[in-house]
């Protein structure tokens, strides 16, 4: 089983205080022995980018070398790039940001059901969230 790693776990998984960080971190360590985890390259730009203004750079440092060594990263290209910007300028949908869009993308493209995700867009656009 493949499971899509998104910015909102993550983060949870980071900071201590988010109300999600326990079930992150009970969620990531069941799913790291038992599924394939992946994400993107504008996921880890995004929780890189939120770690480091919210919290430091000691959580970014956490992400890098804790979490991210235990998830497979895939590139953003050009391709997956223009039809994520294609959908998401299709849409119309200010709340859906182009970082979801490219997730949705990567995971229809992999035959990705499930997201470790606490974002309900990943609900919306047919995808099942992990537990």
């Amino acid at each position: 089983m493949t499971v899509f790693v998104d910015s909102s776990a993550l983060y949870a998984l980071i900071d201590a205080d988010d109300v999600n960080n326990r079930r992150a971190a009970r969620s990531f360590t069941s799913l790291a022995r038992n599924a394939v985890l992946v994400t993107h390259s504008y996921v880890c730009l995004e929780t890189t980018a939120l770690l480091q203004r919210r919290i430091g750079l000691r959580a970014v440092r956490a992400l890098v070398d804790d979490v991210l060594p235990a998830i497979k990263v895939e590139w953003v290209d050009e391709e997956l790039h223009g039809a994520a910007t294609s959908a998401c300028l299709a849409a119309g949908r200010r709340e859906i940001s182009l970082v979801d869009w490219t997730s949705f993308e990567l995971m229809r493209r992999r035959a990705i059901a499930t997201a470790l995700a606490y974002d309900d867009d990943f609900v919306s656009q047919g995808f099942a969230l992990a537990p």
